[in-house]
């Protein structure tokens, strides 16, 4: 296994027809705007289940209103890149996708599908509370669709391999495709749990496991999306962007609880520290350094943690054991390296082995009678 290796993405979603013009830099943008449209929508809605659901009847609120004005500017956007490229694509519904754009499409269809079902839910069942908004069916299909949807920037990216400029439309389009499932992990969340800050006792133990338990699971929702970037195009900044994504995401749905919000900016000064450490290694070690994903991972993930446990340090205290709160930061660190060995590229099967050249006979050197010599 090989822990380095940027490439481009040759995978079927980034392929596109002959003929069809990549997106530009310009169309990726737009599509990171309304996308960011649809991503407040559903912060949005968010804080309405969590804050004012007693006022909330039915489906037809102000903030479904901006989930679905974003998720119709996202979807049309996907579209109209399409069909402006039907001259060199006259199927332009079948061919004319720019790379990466086609899983958008089919997530729009399926948005909308998933969303034409939370109006029947919302309408014959009520509206959900606590888990059981985080696992209805209808709000896990809209997920997973906005997911595909808003990252289609990203793998516009990953597709035309530029750097530069074009690298902050890529890293926006992760982090709002990162930000889109963290409506539904905010029971284990490690930006909203104050376990660490509750003595372990011997009838609060389960308290605490579903504090390591939430570190685990944001540790695991950051650094995997990272190390798809890293493994492509590494820029600086992407696991603090990460960050700062998912844990706005949670504490505007709780308003920025005094003591989440500290730990949560002690975590973003970890995976900025990761961010710069990792830079200065590609800078010594280069992009093709062996275990460069493992390490990457490795970082990330115990920085970040070890960082969020220093913010709740500093706002409140942290009341676990030596033993959990070391342990807790080494499993995330664990965790970010296999994560890293796991996003490594396989190194390619052994080649045949050379073939020896064969040896030249020697030419024997003819006699040269005694009176010629």
């Amino acid at each position: 296994m090989t822990s380095s290796g940027v490439r481009h993405d040759t995978s079927p979603s980034a392929v596109t027809s002959p003929g069809v013009p990549p997106a530009t830099r310009r169309e990726d943008l737009v599509t990171v705007l309304s996308g960011a449209v649809l991503t407040a929508g559903a912060m949005s809605d968010g804080w309405a289940h969590t804050n004012i659901i007693e006022t909330i009847e039915g489906f037809f609120t102000p903030w479904h209103g901006l989930l679905y004005a974003g998720f119709v500017a996202t979807a049309a956007w996907t579209f109209w890149l399409a069909y402006r490229r039907r001259g060199g694509a006259p199927r332009w519904w079948r061919d004319g996708w720019p790379a990466g754009y086609r899983v958008g499409a089919i997530a729009a269809v399926t948005f909308l599908l998933a969303g034409l079902a939370d109006l029947a839910w919302h309408e014959t069942l009520g509206v959900e509370v606590g888990l059981d908004a985080a696992f209805s069916p209808s709000h896990l299909l809209l997920d997973a669709s906005a997911v595909l949807l808003v990252t289609s920037p990203l793998r516009s990216w990953w597709a035309g391999g530029e750097g530069g400029a074009r690298s902050v439309t890529g890293v926006a389009s992760l982090v709002l495709g990162a930000m889109a499932p963290s409506i539904l992990l905010t029971y284990a969340s490690a930006f909203l749990t104050l376990a660490p800050t509750r003595t372990i006792g011997l009838g609060a133990q389960q308290q605490a496991v579903l504090g390591v338990d939430a570190y685990l699971l944001t540790t695991l929702l950051l650094v995997g999306p990272f190390l798809l970037v890293h493994r492509r195009h590494a820029t600086v900044g992407t696991g603090a962007a990460l960050v700062a994504g998912v844990a706005l995401y949670d504490l505007v749905m709780h308003e920025f609880p005094a003591t989440q919000t500290w730990a949560a900016l002690g975590a973003l000064g970890g995976a900025a520290l990761a961010d710069a450490l990792l830079w200065r290694l590609d800078a010594v070690r280069g992009p093709a350094a062996p275990l460069r994903l493992p390490l990457a991972g490795a970082l990330l993930g115990g920085l970040l943690v070890a960082g969020h446990l220093t913010g709740l340090a500093l706002a409140a205290g942290v009341r676990w054991t030596p033993e959990v709160t070391g342990g807790v930061v080494v499993l995330a660190t664990l965790l970010g390296a296999l994560l890293g060995g796991l996003a490594a590229r396989p190194a390619g099967p052994a080649g045949p082995a050379p073939v020896p050249a064969a040896a030249t006979p020697a030419v024997p050197a003819q006699a040269v009678p005694l009176g010629r010599r």
